[in-house]
């Protein structure tokens, strides 16, 4: 889980976007409420990564999506109960995700 910590209560290493790229030759601390993602070997690469491919949550859409298909055409007879248990985690956490999308988009 994300390190969460409020204005001047702290270590602070990532503003929330917007606003990254306006205050950027400020400095990576400016904001009202400010959310550490945890340590990268590469923080830079990570930046960019978000800024070029896609948010964490696009990624993690996408990963989702394709599990999703994997799923399919699994057998279900040739998995164990316990690991059957972590599939069906995963398509109701997948079907959630498509319910709200679906219900954001009316």
């Amino acid at each position: 889980m994300p390190t969460f910590r409020l204005p001047l209560s702290g270590d602070v290493t990532q503003t929330i976007n917007p606003w990254t790229w306006l205050f950027r030759t400020v400095g990576n601390q400016f904001g009202l409420i400010n959310i550490n993602l945890g340590k990268s070997s590469d923080p830079e690469l990570e930046a960019r990564i978000l800024e070029d491919v896609g948010s964490y949550g696009r990624q993690l859409g996408q990963l989702g999506d394709a599990m999703a298909v994997l799923i399919r055409y699994v057998n279900p007879q040739n998995i164990p109960p316990e690991d059957q248990r972590a599939l069906d985690a995963l398509h109701f956490q997948l079907e959630e995700i498509k319910r709200l999308k679906d219900k954001r988009r009316e």
